[in-house]
C-alpha cells in the first residue's frame, strides 16, 4: 500500500483529519449504541436499525483507518494478499450493507408516517431482525465471488496498491491475466446496489412526502420533516461521495490518483464520523435518552 499517491510527504498533516474523525466515529458510534441499549424507551424499530448502521460504521471504518494511519505515522506501508482480500471484502460488503440499513430506516419512516397504527404490528422485532439477516445475506452473497474472484488471478509479484486500503479497482490493477470478468461483475454490482436501493429510498421519500403534506398539524408536518431530514442527510453523505468514487476510479483516468484516492477515503470516513452527530443533534428521542441515561448513573 502506498497511501496517497503524489501526497506521501504530507502525510503527517493528512492524518492529523483522518485521525479526529476516526476518534469521533469510534466515541460517536459507540455512545449511540450505549444510549440506545440502556434506554427502553428507544428500543423501536427506528432505533434498532439505527443501531445496525452504528455497528456497520464502526465495522468499516475500523477495517481501513489503523491501517492507513500506520502508513501516515510509521510508513508500514506491507500488507499480505490475505489480509489485503480480508480488508477489501469487509470494506465493499459493509457499504453494501449500509446501503440496505438506508433502504430499511426508509422503510420504517414510510409505515411510521404513512400507517402509524399499525407501525409496531407491521415492524415488530422479528421482522427487524429478518430484515437485518437480509441486509447481512446480500452483502455476502453480492460480495463473495468478487473475493473469490481476485484470489483466483494471477498477480504480479512485488507490486504495489496505489492506494491507502485495499480498494477494488486498486487491486484488479495488480492482475498479470484478464480481469475483465472481476471488473464487469463489481461494475454490475455496484451499479444494481446503488441504483435498486436509491429507487426505493426515493420511492418511499415521495409516498412520505404526499403523507405529510396531507398532515392538518403544522406540529406534525414540523417533526416528521425533522425526522425524515436525518435520515435524507445521512443519505446523501453515503450515497453522493461513494457514487463520486465509483465512477471517477473506472472513467476518469485523466483525474489526479491523489484526487481518486481522497475521494475514496473520505467516503468511508466521513459517513461514519457524521452519522451519530446527525442523529444526536437532530433527533429529540436520542437527546432526551442521552440525559435519561446520565441522569441515571449520577
Amino acid at each position: 500500500l502506498t497511501g496517497i499517491p503524489g501526497l506521501q510527504h504530507l502525510h503527517h498533516w493528512i492524518s492529523v483529519p483522518f485521525c479526529i474523525m476516526y476518534l469521533v466515529t469510534l466515541a460517536g458510534n459507540s455512545t449511540l449504541l450505549c444510549v440506545i441499549k440502556a434506554d427502553p424507551s428507544l428500543h423501536m424499530p427506528m432505533f434498532l436499525f439505527l443501531s445496525m448502521l452504528a455497528v456497520i460504521d464502526l465495522v468499516m471504518s475500523t477495517s481501513i483507518t489503523p491501517k492507513m494511519l500506520g502508513i501516515f505515522w510509521f510508513h508500514s506501508t506491507a500488507i499480505s494478499l490475505d489480509a489485503c482480500l480480508t480488508q477489501m471484502y469487509f470494506v465493499h460488503a459493509f457499504s453494501v450493507m449500509e446501503s440496505g440499513v438506508l433502504v430499511a430506516m426508509a422503510f420504517d419512516r414510510y409505515v411510521a408516517i404513512c400507517n402509524p397504527l399499525r407501525y409496531l404490528s407491521i415492524l415488530t422485532s422479528p421482522v427487524v431482525a429478518a430484515i437485518g439477516l437480509a441486509t447481512l445475506l446480500r452483502a455476502v452473497v453480492f460480495m463473495s465471488p468478487l473475493t473469490f474472484q481476485i484470489r483466483r488471478l494471477p498477480l504480479c509479484s512485488l507490486a504495489a496498491v496505489d492506494h491507502s486500503y485495499c480498494e477494488h479497482m486498486a487491486v484488479l490493477k495488480l492482475a498479470c491475466g484478464s480481469a475483465a470478468f472481476s471488473n464487469t461483475y463489481s461494475l454490475s454490482i455496484s451499479t444494481y446496489v446503488g441504483s435498486f436501493d436509491s429507487l426505493l429510498i426515493a420511492l418511499s421519500y415521495m409516498l412520505i412526502l404526499r403523507a405529510v403534506l396531507n398532515l392538518s398539524s403544522p406540529q406534525a408536518r414540523k417533526k416528521a420533516f425533522s425526522t425524515c431530514g436525518s435520515h435524507l442527510c445521512i443519505i446523501a453523505l453515503f450515497y453522493i461521495p461513494g457514487l463520486l468514487s465509483m465512477y471517477m476510479e473506472r472513467y476518469q483516468q485523466e483525474l489526479p490518483p491523489h484526487i481518486q484516492v481522497l475521494l475514496a477515503d473520505l467516503y468511508l470516513l466521513i459517513p461514519p464520523a457524521f452519522n451519530p452527530l446527525i442523529y444526536g443533534i437532530r433527533m429529540k428521542q436520542i437527546r432526551d435518552g442521552a440525559r435519561r441515561v446520565m441522569s441515571r448513573r449520577r
